[in-house]
């Protein structure tokens, strides 16, 4: 239910005279050396919060001048600060010639492993059969990309279109992380291949068998 905006100005500033008695209330028990130093961080987190509605008032505005901008946001659970967040980072989807290399440079490539790739066999050298082996995702990323796709995977499994992909991926056995991940996969790849060819995004062009 919609609230009028009076009741939602004084439903804040319950909110706001709530934090506040919290806070004063975990101050009075704190012991006296530490109380001042406790009151000069809860200034600072003050000034951040403030600096922080700052920053993201500025990137959305920014981020209006930026064709690209436009365009990703026509992608589900990428919204305007997670549109901006991939261009001012990655910069232009040139710089990937394929989807691989976006998910290598976002963070969301699986590393493999081997410790033995041949053998010798009867005086012969041989490929083992032993399974190449996971060892999570790639650790030299940029932390800002990734946190973009897994967020926006997070977000978009509870919501259409990418709900039912993802419940689709869980019902073939992919454990629930491994099913969040190829989601996060496939959005970067729509986020870059939309990047690319300047079109906005649409959902009968989805393929959702990759």
């Amino acid at each position: 239910m919609c609230l009028p905006k009076r009741s939602r100005r004084q439903a804040g500033r319950r909110a706001s005279s709530g934090r506040v008695a919290a806070v004063t209330w975990r101050l009075s028990r704190c012991h006296v050396p530490a109380r001042q130093r406790a009151a000069w961080l809860y200034q600072q987190l003050d000034h951040v919060r403030e600096l922080r509605k700052q920053a993201k008032a500025a990137v959305l505005a920014e981020g209006q001048r930026h064709r690209a901008v436009e365009l990703l946001r026509t992608i589900p659970q990428v919204g305007p600060v997670r549109a901006a967040q991939i261009v001012a980072t990655a910069g232009t989807p040139h710089r990937f010639r394929t989807k691989r290399q976006f998910w290598s440079y976002s963070g969301l490539a699986v590393v493999t492993h081997t410790s033995a790739e041949y053998e010798l066999r009867a005086g012969r050298v041989v490929r083992r059969n032993k399974p190449v082996a996971t060892r999570g995702l790639n650790p030299n990323c940029n932390r800002r990309l990734k946190s973009v796709f897994v967020s926006a995977a997070t977000a978009g499994g509870v919501s259409h279109p990418w709900r039912p992909y993802l419940d689709n991926l869980k019902r073939k056995g992919m454990r629930a992380d491994m099913a969040r991940l190829t989601l996060a996969r496939k959005i970067a790849a729509i986020a870059l291949s939309i990047w690319k060819k300047g079109e906005t995004f649409d959902p009968k062009k989805l393929n959702w068998a990759t």
